[in-house]
């Protein structure tokens, strides 16, 4: 009887040191499913209406045209200055490509606008990674991701979500609507040049973080039609 508890304590003891190990496994699995539905896309070209909600600009709404190419090639062609925050679409991306690149476990589960997901850690393994630490809400039924929450070094952190409809079977979003923190978030040199200085200060003066938005549309998706590779090169 002794001999018999002791092995099914031995057995439990051995079920819960292993039970990490097998969530990590079962994270890194739906992690790489994820990528794995991006990664038929092997390159896109899409239409995109511009929105931006900031307190110190006033930008009218603008029209671009945004090209990718696997892994990590984009460009943003437009008659005016965009701003598109390249991390949610190539970084986060190439990130959770590599799984030896980073550290993930799930927390738990969240409901997102109706949608059940898991809600999965993310830490990069290198110190040199721009990016610090990313929360991924993943649905684990259409294998996609819904919302996110990456902290960079360089943009400090931009919470992101997602809004699928035809293309859900590639995994690219109709939708995107990015928040950013306005003081950490790089814009383009020639808008920052025409920001009133008194509106700067003013952000300034309370010491407590603003937040942006930038509403991106997505239309008119063109897949799989070859971009070579020059045409990401600057001119």
């Amino acid at each position: 009887m002794k001999t018999r508890t002791l092995i099914n304590y031995a057995l439990l003891l051995i079920g819960l040191l292993n039970a990490p190990v097998a969530q990590a496994q079962q994270t890194n699995k739906l992690l790489y499913r994820v990528s794995a539905k991006f990664a038929t896309v092997k390159d896109y070209s899409v239409d995109v209406h511009i929105k931006v909600d900031m307190p110190f600009l006033r930008m009218l709404p603008i029209n671009a045209k945004i090209y990718f190419k696997q892994k990590d090639k984009f460009k943003v062609e437009s008659k005016s200055i965009a701003i598109v925050p390249k991390q949610s679409f190539v970084q986060l991306t190439k990130l959770i490509a590599d799984t030896n690149s980073y550290t993930a476990m799930q927390q738990g589960r969240e409901t997102i606008n109706g949608t059940p997901t898991a809600l999965i850690n993310i830490i990069p393994i290198s110190d040199t990674s721009d990016v610090v630490l990313g929360k991924l809400w993943i649905d684990d039924k259409q294998m996609v991701i819904v919302k996110s929450m990456i902290t960079t070094k360089s943009n400090g952190t931009i919470l992101t979500t997602y809004t699928y409809n035809n293309q859900i079977n590639y995994g690219l979003p109709d939708i995107m609507l990015f928040e950013v923190d306005v003081k950490k978030f790089k814009i383009p040199k020639a808008i920052a040049a025409d920001i009133n200085t008194s509106q700067a200060n003013a952000i300034k003066d309370d010491g407590k973080p603003k937040k942006g938005k930038i509403i991106l549309t997505l239309t008119n998706y063109k897949i799989n039609k070859g971009i070579a590779d020059s045409f990401f090169k600057k001119n």
